[in-house]
C-alpha cells in the first residue's frame, strides 16, 4: 500500500469511474485498475462494486477511504511542515468570524498581525458562530472566532474578547436619564432583538418571566442594523458596549447597565487540535495569545454585581 495507490483509489471513489479518474491524474485506465487491484489483494476485500453504471465503494472500501484521506492529508502536512522550517510566514490565512467581530474586535488584532507579518493575506468567512464552527470542523477555515462557550471536544479555545452587554436606547428615550434599568423596565418597551444566535437565546431567557407582555418590535440579523433602528426610535435592545461606543460618543444612543446583573459576551479563537496548522495560522494564534496575556495583566474593576456570560 503506497501513496500513489491510495491517491488513485481516492480519485476513483470521488469520480465513481476508473476512466475519468485516469484522465484526471494523467494515467491509463489499466494502470489505475492495477493499483486498485493491488490494494484489494493487500486488504483481502473488494473495495469497489463495479456491477452498475457507476463504480461505488463497498463497505470495506468505505473504511479504507476514511484512512486514505487521513494518510494523504498527513503527507501534505508533513511536506508543508518541512517547507515552513525557518521560513517567514506568508500565503493566505482563512478565518471565520461574524460581522460584529470583524467590525469591532478584529481590526486592532489584524493591524498588529499585519505589522508583524505583512506577507500573509487574510481571507474572512463571515457567518454565525455555529456555521463558523462547522467550517472549522470541516477544515474549510483554519481558525474561527465564535461566541463562547462552545462544546466541540476536538477544538482548542483561546479567549479573545469579553465585554459587558447593556441596554441601548435613543438619546431622547425616557430611560436615557436612568443610571441603571431593571429587566422589568426593559420588558415594558418595544424590543429590537437579534434574529438568531446565542445572544438571542440569552435574552429570551432573561425576559422569560415577562414573556406575556414582552413586545418584540423587530428581529434583525446585524448589530449595525439594530443600532440604526434603535436610533430611529423603533425599539430598544441589548448589545455589547464596545459595539455602540461611536454612537454614544456622537450623542445618538445611550448605554444603560442592567440593575443588579451583568451580562457578558465572550468570544474565543477556535481551531482543530488534531489538524496541522499552517505557519500563518500558528503566528496568528501567537498574536492572539499575546493580546490575551496583555488583557489579563490589566487590572479589572471590583464589582459585587451578579455576573452572567452568554451561554
Amino acid at each position: 500500500m503506497d501513496y500513489d495507490q491510495l491517491a488513485s483509489f481516492l480519485e476513483v471513489a470521488k469520480l465513481q469511474s476508473f476512466s475519468r479518474a485516469a484522465e484526471k491524474i494523467y494515467r491509463t485506465q489499466p494502470a489505475i485498475s492495477a493499483q486498485v487491484r493491488l490494494l484489494e489483494q493487500e486488504c483481502g476485500e473488494r473495495l469497489f462494486d463495479r456491477s452498475g453504471k457507476k463504480v461505488l465503494l463497498t463497505p470495506a472500501g468505505e473504511i479504507l477511504h476514511r484512512y486514505a484521506q487521513r494518510i494523504i492529508e498527513l503527507h501534505k502536512e508533513a511536506l508543508q511542515a518541512v517547507a515552513e522550517l525557518n521560513q517567514t510566514a506568508r500565503g493566505k490565512l482563512y478565518i471565520g468570524a461574524n460581522e460584529a467581530t470583524c467590525l469591532y474586535v478584529l481590526p486592532k488584532t489584524f493591524a498588529r498581525f499585519k505589522q508583524q507579518y505583512p506577507l500573509v493575506q487574510i481571507s474572512i468567512y463571515r457567518n454565525f458562530s455555529h456555521k463558523i464552527l462547522q467550517k472549522v470542523q470541516e477544515g474549510a477555515v483554519e481558525l474561527g472566532i465564535v461566541t463562547l462557550p462552545q462544546n466541540a471536544n476536538n477544538t482548542e479555545v483561546i479567549p479573545l474578547f469579553r465585554d459587558e452587554m447593556q441596554v441601548v436606547v435613543p438619546s431622547n428615550h425616557p430611560l436615557a436619564k436612568n443610571r441603571s434599568v431593571t429587566v422589568e423596565e426593559v420588558a415594558n418597551y418595544p424590543l429590537i432583538m437579534p434574529k438568531t444566535g446565542r445572544t438571542r437565546v440569552v435574552l429570551d431567557r432573561l425576559l422569560r418571566d415577562f414573556r406575556h407582555h414582552v413586545q418584540v418590535s423587530m428581529e434583525l440579523a446585524s448589530v449595525e442594523t439594530i443600532k440604526k433602528f434603535v436610533g430611529a426610535g423603533l425599539g430598544i435592545s441589548l448589545i455589547s458596549r464596545a459595539y455602540a461606543q461611536a454612537e454614544v460618543t456622537a450623542g445618538l444612543l445611550k448605554l444603560i447597565p442592567l440593575e443588579g446583573l451583568k451580562l457578558y459576551r465572550e468570544l474565543g479563537l477556535v481551531y482543530r487540535r488534531d489538524r496541522y496548522l499552517s505557519l500563518p495560522a500558528k503566528v496568528f494564534i501567537e498574536v492572539v495569545r499575546e493580546s490575551a496575556r496583555a488583557s489579563e495583566a490589566a487590572p479589572a474593576p471590583a464589582s459585587t454585581t451578579k455576573t452572567r456570560s452568554i451561554r
